[in-house]
């Protein structure tokens, strides 16, 4: 089987399902899918592993699947990273202009971002991501790059994420232990950005809504930037168990009955539509009323998006979402979300899928895979913006060279 080399290789390791992408870059910064595998989720919930041995071969499962299918190993990959544990915070940094003639060098733009950087984190956490919203040269504001503009003082306002660093670390392990580098370890809801939102959307003010199993994660973009994320920790494994319980049943056939026949607005099932429901201890299956099974998924929802608005509420961003609010994940895929979400919010949503995608893109190309597919396509991006940086693991300590690496993140 063939080494990788210029392939890329999004790993996206979920509470239920891990699911791996091997994609060959192309022109205009799309991507050819040449290989796709998936596998239960075994060791992982809520963005931590908790059963190292368990993750390993969840992730050596998938791997080879989508190794089988592109004939090539998949030796590197770029690796979501989300959870509660993953925290955000905005930042500013000032430097004098250097330069001579007082004109913008790349290395002043180096020392604004240092400068913001310097934030105080406890040391139980690591620095995994600097992303530039603005900069601003003396009174200036709204620029994407003043490398090469004149003036005096030169200000940043950047994004910073962090993450626990045992929980990082953890997730590294388990990477490295299926036979697997970790190229870089990204922010999950960045990923999914890079997979579904388009750029007017970033311009306007969107929030980007992905409803995983464990959790639901958010991030908010205006004028191009993020400027707010946060992880909820509820999602559609919720709604599975609060299907089991409501209607007794095995969480397995709860979950398979919640894809099948789950709406979160009762209002748009007939009421002559029934489901059957098989029971635990060996007894008859039992048929419902579909409307039964709406009236226990919808109160969930409600609260989800109720927990959303709360948030967005906190991060005074919105009033801000004029492009509104784009659904993807597996969650949402459950029939009349949209509608619960237009309700709740009080805002347009849309659900948000990959597009554009060359090769084997029918297996792709759904809410599920938007991480995996963005993972891929940030990949893609950076090797495009840095061919000659050398890829590098998530470490423990805070590295000096990692200013290397933020400018390839401006955009």
């Amino acid at each position: 089987m063939a080494r990788a080399g210029t392939h890329i290789v999004g790993l996206d390791i979920g509470t239920t399902k891990v699911c791996v992408l091997i994609a060959e870059p192309r022109s205009g910064g799309t991507i050819d899918i040449i290989g796709h595998g998936s596998a239960p989720s075994r060791g992982m919930r809520k963005g931590v592993v908790v059963n190292l041995d368990s993750c390993v071969a969840s992730i050596k499962q998938a791997v080879e699947e989508a190794e089988l299918v592109a004939g090539c190993t998949a030796d590197r990959a770029f690796v979501g990273v989300a959870g509660a544990h993953v925290r955000g915070l905005n930042s500013r940094g000032v430097v004098a202009v250097s330069g001579r003639d007082h004109e913008v060098t790349r290395d002043d733009v180096q020392r604004v971002l240092a400068s913001a950087r310097a934030v105080n984190i406890p040391p139980d956490r690591e620095i995994f991501h600097v992303l530039p919203q603005e900069f601003m040269v003396d009174d200036q504001e709204g620029i994407h790059d003043p490398a090469g503009m004149s003036g005096s003082k030169l200000q940043a306002n950047v994004h910073i994420v962090t993450a626990s660093v045992t929980a990082a670390q953890n997730l590294v392990n388990s990477v490295n232990r299926a036979g697997v580098e970790v190229e870089e370890i990204v922010l999950e809801q960045l990923a999914a950005a890079e997979a579904v939102l388009t750029p007017d959307e970033k311009e306007m003010g969107v929030a980007l809504i992905d409803i995983g199993a464990g959790t639901t994660d958010l991030v908010i973009f205006e004028r191009g930037a993020i400027r707010h994320i946060a992880a909820l920790p509820a999602g559609g494994e919720n709604v599975t168990n609060d299907i089991a319980v409501g209607l007794r049943t095995p969480i397995p056939e709860a979950e398979r009955i919640k894809k099948k026949h789950g709406c979160a607005l009762a209002g748009l099932v007939g009421e002559e539509d029934t489901v059957e429901v098989p029971t635990v201890g060996g007894r008859k299956p039992r048929v419902l009323s579909r409307t039964l099974l709406c009236e226990i998924i919808q109160p969930r929802v409600e609260e989800i998006f109720a927990l959303i608005a709360e948030e967005f509420a906190r991060s005074a961003f919105d009033r801000s979402l004029h492009a509104g609010v784009v659904l993807t994940g597996g969650g949402s895929m459950l029939e009349g979300i949209q509608e619960v979400a237009e309700r709740t919010l009080n805002v347009p949503v849309r659900r948000g899928a990959p597009a554009g995608l060359g090769g084997l893109a029918e297996a792709a190309a759904t809410p599920q895979h938007s991480t995996a597919v963005g993972l891929a396509l940030y990949g893609a991006r950076r090797r495009a913006e840095a061919p000659a940086r050398v890829p590098h693991p998530f470490v423990l300590s805070r590295m000096g060279d990692m200013v290397k690496g933020w400018l390839s993140e401006l955009f």
